[in-house]
């Protein structure tokens, strides 16, 4: 039920974090992997740790480029014949004072966040309509996507757009056979949040409203992301699943 063998997953922004884990995630349970960078040479990087490196493509994208959106997913379909499964985690995100945002800014942010994955969804949709099994899109969305974090709003924007993608797509896609859910993580460590955590303070703050009283470990994810990825959620379509310690659950 939760095995992936035979199966084509692409995962954007998989070269470091959060998509890294999914990547080795879903290679573990039987899927050959494609996963995106912007920079190649960390897409090269990434791939060549994981287990078969015979089924593991390096893939050079920015998702908000529509055209090489599709040209990725035109690029695994040639690589392996097919894709059945999405993961969209590309994503970056910048804290300032709302008053203080600018346009770029914001373009940075929505563009990465919300409007690649949509693209991305979108080609990987017209490639999952060729196979007879359809297809699973999961998407990255965060606690923002939930809660209101201040200093965060074109990064919780993008996020809470992300969520009414999903079910939206999920929606008009469940007739194609293609299935769209999301994870939205709690706290976890990664390069993209390092400098929160280096704020003891700020630390000690969040661990008093998680519930569990811990940071999410990345293996954490790996759970989530193969059942939505696999025929464990065949039923399953426009949710989003929290894994974050409790933290939405006692707010």
């Amino acid at each position: 039920m939760f095995s992936l063998e035979g199966r084509v997953a692409l995962v954007t922004g998989g070269s470091r974090g959060i998509g890294r884990t999914i990547a080795e995630a879903l290679s573990e349970a039987g899927a050959k992997i494609a996963l995106t960078s912007r920079r190649i040479d960390d897409a090269t990087e990434a791939a060549a740790t994981l287990g078969a490196r015979e089924s593991a493509l390096p893939v050079e994208l920015d998702v908000r480029d529509v055209a090489a959106c599709r040209q990725a997913v035109a690029t695994v379909e040639r690589q392996f014949g097919r894709i059945d499964i999405l993961v969209n985690n590309a994503g970056v995100e910048q804290v300032c004072p709302s008053l203080d945002v600018e346009e770029d800014v914001w373009d940075l942010i929505v563009d990465t966040n919300l409007k690649g994955a949509f693209f991305c969804a979108q080609a990987a949709a017209r490639a999952m309509q060729r196979t007879a099994s359809g297809g699973a899109i999961v998407n990255l969305c965060s606690l923002t996507s939930e809660v209101g974090i201040p200093t965060a709003v074109p990064y919780g924007s993008s996020k809470s757009g992300l969520l009414g993608m999903t079910r939206a797509l999920a929606a008009e896609w469940a007739p194609l056979g293609i299935r769209v859910n999301a994870i939205a993580p709690g706290y976890f460590r990664t390069t993209m949040t390092e400098g929160f955590y280096a704020d003891a303070r700020w630390r000690e703050t969040m661990l008093g409203k998680i519930p569990q009283g811990r940071f999410g470990d990345l293996g954490d994810l790996k759970g989530a992301a193969i059942f939505l990825a696999s025929d464990a959620s065949n039923y399953v379509t426009g949710q989003c699943l929290f894994v974050d310690g409790g933290y939405v659950a006692s707010i």
